[in-house]
């Protein structure tokens, strides 16, 4: 009889719902509804995703076609990240629902946190292979956190190395983007506007900081002004800031490797689906790191990291 891991996450702007195989981490089941985000907004008060989440993930749970008695384990994402006082709203959602469908089913319950649930997303692959001297860098509209991440009992020992100040890179991506006109979130359509477009303008990429943590917000003015004064076309610009947000990955990759022993690097988080951010990190370092992106899928917020945590902490623990 196969046993099932159910893993729940309820992020700032994704519902997720996914079953995995306990035995032989086949995903069955991997739902998703991206929180609906009104045009011209930049994101969501906590309430209304809250609210938005509840709707969701009824609507997804119900559409599952499998026997959830089979179900052993329900994984959730209770907080953002694994540390005292780590807590947003949305996260209960998933918690809650998994507490009661945990007791419904008379099976166990785990509490890991959205961050660790990227890192698993990342690794479902190869854990076997890799546990410790990790650099795990997650960059979303949530979250721009560069980690220094081993593997523990349960889940992932993390430390923030490096990151954002202020805004972070999915941010200032949004920001531009809804300054161009473009849906929240903003980064899938101006990746997709300019993917037939070649013939890009050399833009003057503002200096980049010569520091493990950096300031954004400044940035964000630096591309409106360059909008507003009408000297470049929309596809020059997009590119100019996608290009931007790798020469600053790769930048801080680059000064932590001189006090960090590191030997493989996770990208994850939803800026780090994209192609033109990945294929410069990729190129810059392929030759002297382990570089792993997840799937795009996986790399956007998602619960098939926390239906794997399990299975993944399992392994660990065993060996």
């Amino acid at each position: 009889m196969n046993n099932y891991i159910l893993g729940i996450d309820t992020s700032a702007y994704t519902t997720s719902i996914a079953i995995v195989d306990e035995d032989t981490g086949e995903i069955k089941i991997n739902l998703k509804k991206i929180l609906s985000v009104p045009k011209g907004q930049k994101g969501l008060r906590q309430q209304e995703a809250v609210f938005q989440h509840l709707n969701n993930f009824q609507e997804l749970f119900s559409s599952i076609d499998l026997d959830l008695s089979h179900v052993s384990i329900v994984s959730v994402s209770s907080r953002p990240r694994r540390i005292e006082g780590s807590y947003m709203p949305v996260f209960t959602v998933g918690k809650n629902y998994g507490e009661v469908i945990a007791k419904t089913l008379n099976c166990s319950f785990v509490e890991y946190s959205h961050q660790e649930n990227h890192i698993s997303a990342s690794l479902i692959d190869n854990y076997k292979e890799i546990s410790n001297n990790i650099l795990a860098i997650h960059i979303s509209g949530g979250t721009t956190e560069f980690l220094k991440a081993e593997k523990s009992n349960i889940g992932y020992n993390t430390e923030i190395v490096g990151g954002s100040k202020d805004i972070t890179f999915g941010q200032l991506i949004d920001r531009i983007g809804t300054y161009m006109a473009f849906s929240f979130p903003c980064g899938v359509h101006m990746e997709e506007y300019i993917k037939d477009y070649s013939n890009f303008d050399k833009i003057t990429l503002p200096s980049v900081s010569k520091s493990t943590y950096i300031n954004l917000s400044g940035i964000e003015n630096y591309y409106k002004n360059l909008i507003d004064k009408n000297k470049y076309n929309k596809q020059s610009l997009i590119y100019s800031l996608f290009e931007y947000v790798a020469q600053c990955i790769i930048n801080i990759i680059s000064l932590l490797k001189m006090n960090l022993d590191f030997k493989t690097i996770i990208i994850t988080g939803g800026v780090a689906a994209n192609s033109i951010i990945r294929d410069m990190v990729i190129s810059k370092f392929s030759f002297e790191y382990n570089i792993i992106f997840p799937s795009r899928d996986n790399s956007s917020d998602n619960a098939v990291g926390l239906a794997y945590l399990p299975i993944i902490d399992r392994w660990y623990n065993e060996t």
